[in-house]
């Protein structure tokens, strides 16, 4: 259940954070096809969870969240991109996302592809747009390199290619925790990490926020196969079922639903474990624990 605390700092920096993808994309010199295609998705919607929890972070030490902006533009760029190619005929095959058509059924293949391409690149030159002041060349590097390893083979492209090999197979357990753990949680990761880094943050408190982000992570896909299988089409913004028609294993059907449920609030609460070993002012980082718990879509 989101409260009136993080309802507030989530509405306030949706605006800010859409504001600052629209206007980035505009003041791009690139063919006007190819900037609609990358806005369109970026104003799809969607729960923008990678950049809250970028700003959360930074909340919780104390440092105005509005200075990682360019971080949390750049991480939203990385999820957006992932999302058009894994729409795409080759891939997934979904016509809907967030309740709109896909971006290759409004601008065809080709396009999707490039936009997909350009939303990439453009967030390793969006990072860099990070204060000097604020973020020291040496820490930006730092933030560079993890991002490049959470997006690639072997963060969130490799965790796509296991999903992808894993249709019409019966994974175990350990498998599909791989393909999660990099597939959704090496960004969502990322995106706790890169504000430590902005914060300066000793290895004790990168480590334990790091853990908690793993263990999110893992919350938030299980939730996700269990609103593939229960959720509300009209809520969710796409097909309920698709795993089951793509033949992806997943967690309700390892472990049966009631397991699923159970797995969920134990990744809650190992989640919630580090964030107390850090003795941060958590209250946003928890609240949006539970919201990834509870949420609906």
């Amino acid at each position: 259940m989101e409260t009136g605390l993080l309802d507030a700092f989530r509405k306030e920096y949706q605006q800010l954070l859409n504001r600052e993808l629209r206007a980035l994309v505009e003041k791009l010199d690139a063919p006007s096809v190819i900037k609609d295609s990358m806005i369109y998705s970026l104003e799809a919607g969607g729960k923008r969870i990678r950049p809250l929890l970028l700003f959360a972070t930074l909340d919780a030490f104390g440092i105005d969240p509005k200075k990682g902006l360019p971080a949390a533009a750049a991480i939203e760029m990385i999820h957006t991109y992932s999302l058009i190619h894994d729409d795409l005929p080759s891939m997934d095959n979904d016509d809907l996302r967030r309740g709109k058509p896909t971006n290759h059924k409004v601008f065809g293949d080709a396009i999707a592809i490039l936009a997909g391409d350009a939303l990439l690149t453009y967030s390793f030159e969006v990072i860099n747009m990070l204060s000097d002041t604020f973020v020291p060349p040496s820490s930006k590097t730092r933030l560079v390199i993890e991002m490049a390893k959470a997006a690639g083979a072997g963060g969130m492209v490799g965790g796509q290619v296991a999903d992808m090999e894993g249709e019409n197979k019966v994974l175990t357990l350990e498998e599909l925790e791989y393909i999660h753990i990099h597939k959704t949680g090496k960004l969502l990761k990322f995106s706790v990490v890169a504000g430590a880094i902005m914060a300066q943050a000793n290895e004790y408190l990168l480590k334990n926020l790091s853990a908690f982000a793993h263990h999110l992570g893992l919350a938030f896909q299980i939730q996700d196969d269990i609103l593939d299988l229960v959720g509300n089409q009209q809520i969710i913004g796409k097909p309920v079922g698709s795993d089951t028609v793509n033949h992806k294993s997943t967690y309700p059907q390892l472990l049966s639903m009631d397991g699923a449920r159970a797995a969920l609030q134990n990744q809650i609460k190992m989640s919630k474990g580090y964030l107390k070993k850090t003795d941060l002012n958590t209250i946003l980082l928890n609240e949006i624990t539970d919201l990834v718990a509870s949420r609906d879509h």
